[in-house]
């Protein structure tokens, strides 16, 4: 249970800095931050990489009860891993924090805010934000854990220390 304030971070986060982006950003008005990196003010009414964004509307429901059930499947499993994981729960909070940001604009809004546009000359990844940094970073967190895990119980196996 521990893990849940990550989660809460995220959110938090990720709601401010929509605020501020939503409040200070003209819409597909580019900032530039940093060479390669703008603050772009879009919608996205679709999932990732605006899939099914020009659906008619009855995605946004789709995508409410699908980030619900996964939302509800990652507390039950952050709230059953063991508490000497590290990697693992780790993970699972961002993912969820994450999923709940997206979630909260698509309750509230019926759209994700997103800001974060990467480019490279005439060529932009699809814009993001904050938590879906946190989605991936956690998918990529948990990857890692998944072989870490996989590498300790081959090791205890060959100790001769994996119970049956």
């Amino acid at each position: 249970m521990k893990w849940f304030w990550l989660s809460g971070v995220i959110v938090v986060l990720d709601q401010v800095s929509k605020q501020v982006a939503v409040n200070e950003l003209g819409l597909h008005q580019p900032v530039q931050i940093a060479p390669l990196i703008n603050f772009t003010l879009t919608y996205n009414s679709g999932a990732a990489f605006s899939f099914l964004s020009n659906a008619g509307g009855w995605q946004r429901w789709l995508f409410v009860g699908l980030s619900s059930a996964v939302s509800i499947g990652l507390v039950v499993w952050l709230v059953r891993t063991p508490v000497e994981k590290r990697w693992l729960p780790t993970s699972l909070a961002l993912i969820l924090g994450g999923a709940l940001g997206n979630l909260w604009d698509r309750i509230a809004i019926g759209r994700v805010i997103d800001f974060v546009d990467v480019y490279y000359g005439s060529w932009h990844w699809p814009a993001f934000n904050v938590a879906d940094s946190a989605i991936c970073i956690g998918a990529v967190l948990l990857l890692i854990s998944s072989f870490r895990d996989s590498d300790e119980g081959n090791s205890s196996l060959i100790r001769g220390t994996q119970d049956d």
